[in-house]
């Protein structure tokens, strides 16, 4: 035992208290594979921290809080971290002023990051210094490549900049920004330049970034018309809840992105929309979209016209994009196609489908031809309520769909068993698998984003207690999100632990239903699947063979239905 010690403190490095920046750069500087950095609890105050390191996938180098949100940085605080595998846990920058990042994947001398992430931190109500309206900051700049932003709550920005920035440099980034809260940002004085998240910029947009923002919830994020500013090509925006945001997911530039399996709950707010759509070959599938009360370029589902000869800060055409199996309920405007047009903005979308999607509302019309589209393709669609607004084509039925409001566990309007959408789907798109619920669709398909089944929700909307801080990554236990009854799903320690090659894990479900056992490293990337099925209730226990990973720690979660238990496994080789 006492050599399993030394062996793992050897492997896992040492634990260093700082409470003061220039102590963390003076560790930094010599910082091992596995060290831990530990800040004191308490105010920082002008603390500008530079995180420089160099771990692995298994023991990356940790900066974190004395305790979950114990550590608060304020003044002129900021953060840059560079290098790789460093992982920056459970900060809170609070009421301070800067007119530079707070947080920066990038080091003094420009270096980047790569594998790097902050996590469980919160940035609320820092401003310009002085402090003002109109200089432009951006709170959270990433750099480098394969960096992570998750579990964060960011509110409160009140100058114009965007909030978090996507940089490129004509190299793709795969980045990620998950379950964080985007809380209430204003309407910024100025028209443009309020955007919450950017991915990239128009001068690099017709290179690939293949970045991931997912499972995100924007409150109230009201900046300007973008609420997403897309500048950048191959990125996917899934699972994320918009609520009433006074703007749009906007496709502003780049080619080839997906969005799929959004909420859109616009409330009726003033210029609230869905999903903007401009340039080529862009797949939107499985949103839902209600109420939204915007006109123009901020309608449900708008597709924009394109300038001749785009220079690459206008207007590409929309060529080629897919728009399927969406739901859109009770909008002002559904759809608008061909919007802005105008001397400049003379070309329509082309080429582009608009098939199996399903839309209700009193408010007419449901579609807007502001301009007239080439070679539009309609088939499969359901629409029901207020006048067309165009010549019915062949690929549009005006038949009731019979929705029902809060049949699930949600507030919705979903299809019922004796709905006209049942097995009405035409086409093959075969990129669409599963519905908004994550249910796996059985052919023939249901027309819109909810394909009709009995079997357990797997993706729900977003609520407050879903995104955000949950706990630190060093001292995982029997972690919840939500808040599910605490008797009726536990997942026990596995053992042995530490482990080599092969640990047992037991659960235990009361309840039946789609069940998932996966394991993570400790930048989150999954490594293993061990159940993805569903479950009658009862006592599971599952062997992990561990022997095709490295050694290091790891987090096993075990997800059913809206609850998730986590707890952590040594693999020592």
């Amino acid at each position: 035992m006492l050599l399993l010690m030394v062996f793992t403190l050897a492997l896992y490095g040492t634990e260093y208290r700082v409470s003061t920046a220039a102590q963390v750069s003076t560790i930094m500087s010599t910082a091992v594979p596995g060290d831990t950095l530990t800040m004191v609890n308490g105010t920082w105050t002008n603390a500008n921290i530079v995180v420089k390191g160099f771990g692995t996938s298994t023991a990356p180098i940790l900066l974190r809080a004395e305790t979950l949100g114990g550590v608060i940085l304020t003044g002129t605080s900021t953060i840059k971290i560079s290098g790789k595998y460093v992982v920056v846990d459970g900060l809170v920058f609070q009421n301070g002023k800067t007119n530079s990042a707070i947080v920066e994947f990038r080091g003094l001398s420009g270096d980047s990051a790569h594998y790097c992430r902050i996590t469980n931190s919160t940035i609320i109500d820092y401003t310009a210094d002085p402090p003002n309206d109109t200089t432009d900051t951006k709170w959270i700049s990433l750099y480098g490549t394969h960096n992570r932003v998750d579990h964060c709550v960011i509110q409160g920005k009140k100058n114009i900049g965007t909030t978090l920035v996507v940089w490129m440099y004509g190299t793709p980034n795969y980045h990620q920004i998950d379950h964080n809260y985007f809380g209430p940002r204003p309407l910024i004085v100025l028209d443009n330049g309020g955007e919450t998240i950017r991915v990239g910029t128009s001068d690099w947009s017709m290179y690939d970034s293949f970045t991931t923002v997912e499972e995100n919830l924007f409150d109230r994020c009201n900046g300007e018309i973008e609420i997403i500013s897309n500048k950048s090509c191959g990125n996917v925006y899934r699972y994320n809840t918009f609520v009433s945001c006074q703007g749009t997911l906007t496709l502003r530039h780049g080619n080839r992105c997906e969005v799929y399996g959004n909420y859109f709950f616009c409330n009726n707010a003033s210029n609230s929309g869905g999903i903007r759509i401009i340039g080529e070959d862009h797949k939107i599938y499985n949103n839902y979209i209600e109420k939204n009360a915007g006109s123009s370029m901020k309608c449900g589902i708008t597709l924009v016209n394109g300038v001749p000869n785009s220079p690459l800060n206008r207007y590409f055409q929309v060529k080629r994009a897919l728009i399927v199996f969406n739901t859109l309920v009770d909008n002002r405007y559904s759809f608008n196609i061909g919007a802005g047009k105008d001397a400049e903005l003379s070309l329509p979308p082309i080429d582009c489908v608009i098939a199996n999607n399903l839309v209700r509302s009193t408010q007419s019309p449901l579609i807007t031809y502001t301009d007239t589209p080439v070679n539009m393709k309609y088939e499969g669609n359901i629409f029901y309520g207020a006048s067309l607004g165009i010549t019915q084509p062949s690929g549009i039925k005006i038949a009731n769909p019979a929705l029902v409001y809060g049949t699930g566990t949600d507030s919705l309007w979903r299809i019922t068993g004796t709905s006209i959408a049942i097995d009405s789907a035409i086409g093959s798109y075969p990129f669409v698998t599963v519905d908004m619920d994550g249910q796996l669709r059985t052919a023939p398909f249901d027309v819109g984003a909810d394909e009709y089944s009995t079997l357990s929700i797997l993706r729900k909307p977003l609520k407050r207690s879903d995104v955000g801080p949950q706990s630190s990554i060093t001292s995982v236990k029997y972690e919840s999100v939500g808040l599910p009854d605490q008797n009726s799903f536990l997942l026990l320690d596995n053992y042995p632990n530490p482990f080599n090659p092969s640990t047992m894990i037991s659960y235990e479900l009361s309840v039946a239903g789609m069940t998932t056992l996966t394991v993570h490293d400790l930048l989150g990337r999954e490594v293993a699947i061990l159940v993805n099925e569903h479950k009658p209730a009862g006592q599971y226990t599952v062997r992990w063979n561990a022997s095709n990973v490295a050694s290091g720690f790891y987090i096993i979660e075990l997800h059913q239905a809206s609850q998730t238990r986590r707890i952590k496994g040594i693999y020592l080789k």
